[in-house]
């Protein structure tokens, strides 16, 4: 585990990858802007967000799904759904060399979706990962946080239903 794994709360951690991962669809954007399609940045930030779905579905959520935090995680859930099939719509416009301005406009639909769902599960859920995560699970998410990858074929909970 990194030092800066190790020795930084899990609410700082997951909130700079949604830094990062908004970033990442923002750089592509303004290039995107000047005419050019840069195929490898945005797909290095889906990438990134596809593995923080996952992290969260599989590692952070669970632990944390009870009580008063059973509902709004459902909520993100179904968040993530919706999240998957516009990364999926932004895959496929990649592979065909759709039009920029469809990129364009699913781009800012998933960043609209990603302000929306990180204002709610930054403040709400996050704070559970520092104060309430069985030690075990910390540990799990943390070592994950270090290097892990989303297994080949795997896909969010609501990925059919978005």
């Amino acid at each position: 585990m990194s030092a800066d794994t190790a020795d930084t709360a899990l609410s700082a951690i997951l909130e700079r990858e949604h830094h990062e991962i908004d970033a990442g669809i923002e750089r592509f954007l303004a290039v995107l802007a000047d005419g050019t399609v840069n195929a490898a940045a945005l797909t290095t930030a889906l990438e990134a967000l596809r593995r923080h779905i996952y992290l969260e579905e599989v590692l952070l959520f669970p632990p944390l799904r009870v009580g008063a935090l059973m509902m709004p995680i459902m909520v993100m859930i179904r968040e993530h759904g919706q999240m998957w099939q516009l990364i999926e719509a932004l895959d496929a416009g990649l592979a065909d060399a759709a039009d920029s301005a469809q990129l364009e406009r699913d781009c800012r639909e998933l960043m609209t979706l990603l302000e929306r769902h990180n204002s709610k599960e930054e403040p709400v859920i996050y704070p559970h990962a520092d104060a309430d995560m069985p030690p075990q699970a910390d540990t799990k998410l943390r070592r994950f946080l270090d290097g892990g990858t989303t297994p080949d074929g795997w896909v969010c909970q609501q990925a059919a239903i978005g």
